[in-house]
């Protein structure tokens, strides 16, 4: 749920940090810049906290959250409903309590490599940071709770496995697990909250979890790149899912088994999704794969930093159509579309908010 890793992905061009003020005339001329006499923050001074918050919280990443909920619905043969949106409502506030958190945790570190990152360059506190995470993460449970006891069950867990990777887990072995789990289970919080219970979704969950498995094992290096050895797995992950979900007989739920095969009883044999679904799938698992399986392979060859970062954020990107494939796979043919119409979306958001040099990672 929270952000792969930090490495150099965040960084924008040089001389995009702070800068240094040291005399005291140069002093008073940064303050007029942002704050009349009295003291009181300008709009200019208001708008630069608004950006600090959108780099802090990674906004442009958000579009990758709905389809969580929303694959978990259509996997569990549910029908999004308002308890789904209340489910999306608490994966977002989860996600970006980890993002805050993310920052608070690394904060010492991105003094030393990463100064301009709104924590270091001292344009949001870190008690700030750290509040924000808390009541992200109060505000997700909420809203988890108000979708009933089993949403409430899925969503608890969920958080933990936030704090516990960026506090703990992050930089050790089960740093990829934890992430991969997180998004597992915000997946298997859509089933639980729409109503159709939390088995139908596993598999789904587990293919989600895959791929968010191998994106962060490829993220471990971005920093410092050197090794071929995790892109060449990440796209061979690629592959196995893209065939999974357009090629592999699967069990549709059984209200979509009815509606497919009318007549036949719902413990009908595992079936292919019918007609439009299944064609969606195919086309979905293409984008999927097209969308990740080429930066694997340029970091492969090539495992500069620059390029493992490249290979982090399309496999970022590749969620959303991986999660379009997922809803398709389960029959779900408008929540499929839903979910697909997330990627223009968010890149649309990106450019209208001037946010293109923020990075998703």
């Amino acid at each position: 749920m929270t952000d792969t890793h930090d490495g150099p992905a965040r960084s924008e061009p040089a001389g995009g940090g702070p800068v240094q003020v040291d005399s005291p005339g140069a002093r008073g001329t940064a303050r007029s810049a942002t704050s009349d006499p009295h003291g009181t923050p300008t709009a200019h001074a208001r708008g630069g906290r608004a950006a600090a918050w959108a780099e802090l919280l990674r906004l442009p990443a958000l579009f990758t959250v709905p389809g969580d909920a929303l694959a978990g619905a259509a996997a569990a043969g549910v029908r999004p409903g308002p308890r789904t949106l209340l489910a999306i409502g608490s994966s977002l506030c989860l996600y970006e309590a980890g993002m805050a958190l993310n920052d608070w945790a690394d904060r010492a570190e991105d003094a030393v490599e990463r100064p301009h990152r709104p924590l270091p360059s001292g344009r949001i506190r870190p008690a700030a940071a750290l509040t924000a995470a808390g009541a992200l993460t109060g505000a997700g449970l909420a809203l988890a709770t108000g979708a009933g006891r089993p949403a409430l069950a899925v969503a608890a867990p969920l958080a933990a496995t936030v704090w516990a990777y960026d506090l703990a887990l992050k930089h050790t072995p089960a740093g990829p697990v934890a992430m991969a789990a997180a998004r597992g289970l915000d997946l298997l919080l859509g089933a639980a909250a729409t109503g159709g219970g939390t088995r139908a979704a596993l598999p789904s969950a587990a293919l989600l979890g895959s791929h968010t498995l191998a994106v962060t094992a490829v993220s471990r290096r971005e920093t410092t790149g050197g090794s071929a050895l995790a892109p060449l797995a990440a796209l061979a992950t690629t592959g196995v899912l893209t065939r999974l979900v357009t090629h592999r007989r699967t069990r549709l739920p059984a209200g979509r088994r009815a509606a497919a095969a009318p007549g036949l009883p719902g413990s009908s044999p595992a079936a292919r999704p019918p007609g439009t679904a299944g064609a969606l799938a195919t086309a979905l698992g293409a984008a999927y794969a097209a969308t990740a399986a080429r930066p694997y392979v340029h970091a492969a060859l090539n495992p500069s930093p620059p390029l493992t970062q490249r290979a982090v954020g399309g496999g970022i990107r590749a969620t959303i159509p991986l999660q379009a494939a997922l809803a398709a796979r389960s029959g779900a043919t408008a929540t499929s579309l839903l979910v697909a119409a997330l990627a223009p979306a968010g890149r649309m958001f990106a450019r209208r908010a001037g946010m293109r040099k923020v990075s998703i990672t």
